[in-house]
C-alpha cells in the first residue's frame, strides 16, 4: 500500500528563554488518531516548531507505526532539533502487560503499542490515552492553567474525557482514569433504555448519547416522522436550524445538553474538579456555554454550583500538544 505524503502544516523558530539547562531542545508530540496522525515538534516555550499530518490507514497496525515513526523523523528534520517523544493513543494500556485496551480504533487492543513503537523509533517514549493528552495541553498551557485538577471533555465523533493534576495526566492503578464516555446515562427515561448499542459491546454509553454523532441521529430520528424536516443533517446544519427559529432543532438542542449535564453530574458529585475544559466539534457551539451550566447545576448533588465551564484553549491541537508537554515536569 503506498503511503500518501505528509504536509508540512507550520514551521517556526525556536526560542527558549529561561527554559533551564535540563529542558530539551524540543518536545515531539504525536497523536495516533483514527482519521489522522499528526506529530508537532514544540520549543520548551510553547511555541510551534513545525506540524506535520496523515491519513490513518485503518486496520493496518504495521503501517500506523511506520507512519508514527516516519512523522517523528520529519517534524524533527523541520524544526531543526531532536526532542523527546510523547505519543497519544485513542485507548490505554494495561498497566502490567503493556497491551493496548479499550482502544476505539479497534485494531490496536491486543497489541504491545508501546513496546512496538520504541522498536521502531529506536528511542524511548512516554505513551498515554489521547484524552489524557488533551486534558495535559489545556492543564500546562491553555483553559485550565491555574488549576490543579482539570476534567477536560471531548464531544466530537465520539466522546471520552481526560483528567490532569498538577499539569500531569492522571491515570489510576488500571489505566481508566477518565473514561467517561463508557459510563451509562444516569437516570434514562423509558425512551432511552436499553440505548443504542456501543463498539465495547455494552448499551446506552455516554458517548452514544453526547457526541456529534448522536446529536445529529436524534435529530434523524424525531424528523423521520415529521416530513416537513430533512432527515440528514449535519449537527452544525442542526445548529444553524435551531438560531433560526426552527422548533424541532431547539428540542433535539435541549435533550443533548440535558444528556450531557447528567453525564457530567457524575463527574462533579464524585471528583469535583476545578474545571469542566470541553473540546471536540460539539464544544463550538457557543450556546453550550450559556445553557449547560444551569442545567447541571440542577443535576448535581451539591445545591452550589461554581465550577467553571471553559471552552479547550487550543482546539484540535491540543491532543497532540499534550502528547508532547508528557515529557515536561
Amino acid at each position: 500500500m503506498s503511503t500518501p505524503t505528509p504536509t508540512v502544516l507550520t514551521t517556526g523558530t525556536a526560542t527558549a528563554p529561561g527554559a533551564g539547562p535540563t529542558a530539551p531542545p524540543a518536545y515531539v508530540g504525536v497523536d495516533w488518531g483514527g482519521t489522522k496522525i499528526e506529530a508537532v515538534a514544540l520549543a520548551p516555550d510553547g511555541v510551534t516548531l513545525a506540524r506535520i499530518r496523515q491519513d490513518t490507514p485503518r486496520s493496518d497496525y504495521a503501517g500506523c507505526l511506520r507512519i508514527v515513526a516516519d512523522l517523528v523523523t520529519r517534524v524533527e528534520e523541520a524544526a531543526g532539533v531532536r526532542g523527546t517523544v510523547g505519543i497519544g493513543i485513542p485507548g490505554s494500556v494495561d498497566p502490567r502487560t503493556g497491551v493496548a485496551k479499550g482502544a476505539s480504533s479497534t485494531w490496536l487492543n491486543g497489541r504491545h503499542v508501546a513496546r512496538d513503537l520504541r522498536e521502531v523509533l529506536g528511542r524511548d517514549l512516554r505513551l498515554s490515552n489521547d484524552a489524557d493528552c488533551f486534558a495535559v495541553s489545556e492543564a500546562v498551557d491553555g483553559a485550565g492553567v491555574g488549576h490543579h485538577v482539570v476534567f477536560a471533555v471531548i464531544l466530537g465523533s465520539g466522546a471520552g474525557a481526560g483528567i490532569a493534576t498538577g499539569g500531569r495526566a492522571h491515570h489510576g492503578p488500571n489505566h481508566s482514569g477518565g473514561e467517561w464516555g463508557h459510563n451509562p446515562l444516569p437516570r434514562p427515561d423509558v425512551t432511552e433504555i436499553p440505548g443504542p448499542p456501543c463498539y465495547c459491546g455494552r448499551h446506552g454509553c455516554l458517548e452514544r448519547w453526547v457526541s456529534g454523532w448522536a446529536f445529529a441521529r436524534d435529530y434523524a430520528q424525531h424528523a423521520a416522522v415529521d416530513l416537513a424536516h430533512p432527515v440528514a443533517l449535519t449537527s452544525a446544519e442542526i445548529i444553524t436550524a435551531m438560531r433560526s427559529g426552527d422548533r424541532l432543532a431547539r428540542l433535539v438542542w435541549g435533550r443533548y445538553v440535558d444528556r450531557v449535564a447528567r453525564g457530567l453530574s457524575l463527574v462533579v458529585n464524585a471528583l469535583d474538579p476545578d474545571i469542566l475544559v470541553m473540546g471536540g466539534g460539539m464544544s463550538n457551539v457557543d450556546e453550550l456555554y450559556t445553557d449547560l451550566p444551569a442545567r447541571l447545576a440542577d443535576e448535581t448533588f451539591s445545591p452550589c454550583f461554581y465550577t467553571p465551564i471553559a471552552r479547550a484553549a487550543h482546539g484540535d491541537s491540543s491532543g497532540v500538544r499534550g502528547a508532547a508537554w508528557l515529557w515536561k515536569e
